[in-house]
């Protein structure tokens, strides 16, 4: 059965909002194969017994989009969820949009509708990010542009991959928040593993990962007589604008002083996060 529907569509998150017609078809799920750029790695079986419940009640109500293959069948562009609740709700068929797309559309659109509901986790969205800068050349701003996203929230976001693999997938099973990895970054690179597992152990919450993070920074930083923190009577005054100075550019940051006058030190990993810094500054 097919039949007209007049939206907007998936095709309007990534440029051009105009609405347009497009042919809705029931096909049956058997003929349908996963998306093999799918960035969501991790599915919660409870939210699709969820959804299949709802989906047993009123049907499915927003169509996947898949693409056609040479052999008959047709790839999941978006959509996986519905589509994997449908099969437990005993559903032998689903609507569909049918639409030719390139590798790179197939993987902005799985994307975009993943970051666009919000229920993405961090690293499976940053992983994805990565995917469209190193498969097709994109920079951070155009990436950005894409999913809707500030330039900052995006490098904020790809700076999680700098974290170690078992951190990673503490943040991806909930045993830390992205809070508690931002936070983590702030640590240089060799403690972050021991303070995340501690962090994890005595279920810190994320202003206590910080202060942890900050004195592993001081007890590897060298040693100053200016270094406000690091003088025998810092002026608490300037300990408050460094902790502050911190917690907006997310890195290590120091403010020497000495009778009023000084520099702030502010430290970065690459040019990428060089450039996320000055985007929050010059903002």
């Amino acid at each position: 059965m097919t039949r007209k529907a007049l939206g907007r569509g998936l095709s309007a998150l990534i440029g051009g909002s105009e609405e347009v017609e497009e042919s809705i078809t029931e096909i049956p799920l058997s003929s349908i194969v996963p998306n093999p750029d799918q960035p969501r790695r991790d599915i919660d079986r409870d939210s699709i017994e969820e959804l299949a419940a709802s989906i047993r009640e009123h049907g499915v109500l927003q169509p996947v989009i898949v693409q056609p293959l040479p052999d008959g069948r047709y790839q999941l562009v978006a959509g996986e969820r519905r589509w994997r609740a449908a099969r437990v709700a005993g559903l032998s068929a689903v609507p569909a949009i049918i639409r030719r797309v390139s590798d790179e559309e197939r993987l902005e659109l799985a994307l975009v509708e993943n970051v666009q509901r919000e229920d993405i986790n961090a690293v499976d969205e940053a992983i994805a990010y990565r995917a469209l800068m190193e498969r097709f050349g994109m920079t951070q701003e155009e990436v950005a542009r894409k999913v809707g996203k500030s330039r900052t929230a995006v490098a904020n976001t790809l700076r999680l991959l700098t974290l170690d693999t078992e951190i990673l997938d503490g943040l991806r099973q909930g045993k830390i928040t992205e809070g508690h990895a931002r936070a983590l970054l702030m640590a240089p690179e060799g403690a972050r593993l021991e303070l995340y597992r501690r962090a994890v152990r005595a279920g810190w919450s994320v202003r206590e990962v910080e202060r942890a993070a900050r004195a592993a920074s001081k007890e590897t930083s060298e040693p100053s007589e200016i270094v406000s923190r690091e003088t025998p009577a810092p002026d608490p005054h300037v300990l408050a604008l460094e902790d502050r100075l911190r917690s907006v550019l997310a890195t290590r940051v120091q403010i020497r002083c000495v009778d009023g006058r000084g520099a702030i030190e502010i430290h970065f990993y690459d040019i990428d996060d060089l450039t996320r810094i000055v985007d929050i500054i010059a903002r």
